[in-house]
């Protein structure tokens, strides 16, 4: 036998299947041979919760840099940046969590109304669409950083909560 994953000569003493499909070699370790240390690096501590003056500025943030992407690429790149933002925030308060979470929802709902105007565009009627859709996005965001700028609880109008 090699050595184990420590450096060190490790034999498996458990039992060892005979079955081709599930053969194991002496040094692989047992997951009761080796608890899991969650100051080992590698392993990541939960977030600490936000103050909420930190709070109301990340909510803030989650929608003013979906805005500035929303803005800067017509409204395709807003959907990317909301989702990050979200994956950021979402274990860090309540209250963050709400707006990173508005931001989202209200780029999954201009997302759909582009998509819909994309086969409208043949008709005409698209441009129209699609053009409302990320104004409608913006007006959105912007109210959405007001409010969290202010620290109040928002839900965007004409947004389904599709992430809570």
């Amino acid at each position: 036998p090699g050595t184990g994953i420590h450096g060190s000569r490790q034999v498996f003493h458990g039992y060892r299947p005979t079955h081709k499909e599930h053969l194991m070699s002496d040094t692989t370790p047992r997951h009761d041979d080796h608890p899991v240390d969650p100051t080992a690096p590698g392993y990541a501590l939960a977030p600490a919760p936000m103050k909420p003056s930190d709070e109301r500025t990340a909510g803030m943030a989650a929608h003013g840099v979906t805005l500035a992407a929303t803005i800067l690429s017509s409204g395709f790149l807003g959907f990317v940046c909301a989702l990050v933002m979200y994956l950021v925030f979402r274990d860090r308060g309540p209250f963050v969590r709400s707006h990173a979470a508005n931001a989202l929802n209200v780029q999954i709902m201009a997302g759909i109304v582009m998509l819909i105007s994309l086969p409208l565009m043949l008709v005409l009627v698209g441009f129209l669409t699609f053009g409302a859709a990320v104004i409608w996005a913006i007006v959105m965001h912007i109210i959405g950083a007001v409010k969290a700028n202010n620290g109040e609880w928002w839900s965007p109008a004409l947004t389904p909560q599709f992430v809570k």
